[in-house]
């Protein structure tokens, strides 16, 4: 059964530009059949609390077939469901029910590899004649053995495996177990473009591109170069991994991609109202390469790159660079930001190391988040304020963690279950164990504890959001800095008639700003208590101000 000709949306197919997007890790967001892992029939159940934040699309997390070594971005199966987060027919009553809110769906799509137990590499594998020999990225050896280039993984090691039966390696940028496509083939474009297509007639509004910077390998096999020390950072991998040594000309970032990508985006135009973010990882060029992929309407709607989800301390002058740096790369491209996602440590606890009053600076950081010039991506949680989960080294999951500990503790910490209810088991989540724990810190957070509190950050997300919804210019406008100094930042948001004076006290005392040389309005309905005094705007400690001018 499809259902794409009854969704009750609007057939706008700008609807992308500013929007809202919520992630779903589906394993961790609600388990019906008490197995201790989410299902899409929670996702489902759950659609009602998505929908009274105000968000305009969903993005959930992979939960096709897969052996979940990497749980679920390694598919076997790109056009089924697998059987522990049930079936088709529960994906189809969830676009069902997504559209009867409002709300738009997005599937994370991972088209630079595959598992190795999917049936294309198993054929593949099996022999070097084979009808898919070359679907994907297979190299001989160098004279003495070693791997064809010095390329790494991102999990650590080297980018190539060697395969007893083809006597040749194969490439992963990832697990093992995650062997690489070889898209310099077109026989593999068309069959990942006849997935997207499988999707799309089922009814989705659009797709979350894992890795998409990843889709092309460099067909010379040319070794990569080494980074200087002083160009290293953290954003991509973890400091302790020896890819950040590396510049990844060869291994990703290759111009053919945006062939693909505009092949990809010509199969979106054919149905209405279609939109993709791609998710950008590279350490240097991240907003470089997200300009390219945006640019000139025919490939990707938006990019996110790594810049608010890497480590670095959150400041005005870092928010004011990156969006410069945007704005050179991408004059006409169009960016996705998120603080937080199941990748990455949770934001709060990221930049909120000696912070005493967390839920004054989680909202903050949502307003800041919802002020910015771009489309926005709220995680699971986020708008709970849960606090990064310390797991205990035997209750980890993430093979990523369990390679790097103690060093780097791995992603489990971002993805365990979402808390609904402290009175219900594993805090609403599941009646049987759950697959990570629900740490105690979580259960004094739960949605239904911050729904009895008006002052919660549930509900200041809930404000803003409809704050936002209310003024176009903070959604869809341009941006311009008036103050990027020490803890404030201030700028202008400007689209039509509406321009906005933004300021946020960025610290824990109060400080002051100059107010705008022309008349404003004040705005109130986001929460925040500031005031005008002379030439000053006073921000309290951790607050935004907003006002319209005349």
């Amino acid at each position: 059964m499809t259902i794409a000709s009854v969704s009750p949306l609007s057939p706008d197919k700008d609807w992308w530009r500013g929007a809202v997007i919520y992630q779903i890790y589906p394993r961790s967001f609600q388990d019906t059949n008490g197995d201790g892992i989410g299902d899409l029939k929670g996702i489902t159940e759950r659609l009602s609390h998505v929908a009274s934040l105000g968000a305009d699309a969903i993005w959930i997390s992979p939960f096709f077939t897969s052996p979940m070594k990497d749980f679920g971005y390694d598919v076997a199966d790109y056009q089924d469901v697998d059987p522990i987060f049930g079936g088709l027919a529960d994906f189809d009553l969830l676009i069902a029910e997504a559209h009867r809110l409002g709300i738009r769906v997005m599937i994370d799509l991972v088209l630079s590899h595959t598992s190795d137990k999917h049936p294309w590499f198993v054929e593949s594998r099996s022999s070097r004649s084979n009808p898919k020999a070359d679907w994907y990225v297979w190299a001989d050896s160098k004279p003495d053995g070693t791997p064809p280039t010095n390329w790494l993984s991102i999990f650590g090691g080297s980018a190539w495996q060697w395969d007893p039966t083809r006597l040749q390696y194969f490439m992963h940028n990832f697990l093992t177990s995650q062997p690489d496509l070889n898209l310099h083939n077109p026989e593999v474009q068309d069959a990942l473009l006849s997935v997207g297509r499988f999707w799309l007639e089922r009814g989705v509004d659009g797709f979350r591109l894992d890795t998409i910077n990843f889709y092309f390998h460099d067909k010379e096999l040319r070794d990569n170069p080494s980074l200087a020390p002083e160009r290293r950072n953290a954003q991509t991998a973890p400091a302790v991994n020896p890819y950040n040594y590396q510049e990844h000309l060869y291994d990703k970032n290759r111009p053919e991609n945006l062939d693909f990508l505009k092949r990809f985006r010509a199969l979106m135009e054919e149905f209405p109202a279609i939109a993709a973010v791609g998710e950008v990882g590279d350490s240097q060029r991240g907003l470089e390469i997200a300009g390219e992929y945006t640019s000139g309407g025919d490939k990707m709607h938006m990019c996110y790159a790594f810049e608010f989800l890497a480590p670095d301390p959150l400041t005005p002058a870092f928010i004011a660079e990156t969006q410069h740096a945007l704005e050179k790369a991408a004059p006409e491209g169009w960016v996705c930001w998120a603080f937080s996602n199941h990748d990455v440590v949770r934001h709060v606890s990221r930049w909120g190391l000696g912070v005493t009053d967390h839920d004054a600076h989680a909202k903050l950081l949502a307003s800041l988040l919802l002020s910015l010039r771009g489309s926005v991506c709220i995680y699971q949680g986020e708008e709970l304020a849960l606090p990064e989960a310390e797991l205990a080294y035997e209750d980890l999951q993430d093979p990523y963690g369990i390679q790097f500990w103690p060093d780097f503790k791995g992603r489990d910490g971002c993805r365990t279950p979402m808390v609904w209810d402290r009175a219900v088991s594993a805090g609403g989540f599941s009646s049987g164990k759950p697959w990570l724990p629900v740490p105690e810190a979580h259960l004094g957070r739960t949605v239904a504890a911050q729904e009895a509190d008006s002052d919660s950050v549930l509900h200041h997300y809930r404000r803003f959001l409809a704050f936002r919804r209310q003024h176009p210019a903070l959604a869809k406008g341009e941006i311009a800095f008036e103050t990027a100094e020490g803890a404030v930042l201030a700028f202008v948001r400007s689209y039509g008639n509406e321009r906005l004076f933004c300021a946020f006290n960025m610290s824990p005392v109060p400080r002051a700003v100059d107010r705008p040389a022309e008349p404003v309005e004040i705005l109130d309905g986001h929460g925040y208590d500031s005031r005008i005094e002379g030439d000053k705007i006073e921000l309290p400690a951790w607050s935004g101000f907003f006002a319209r001018y005349a």
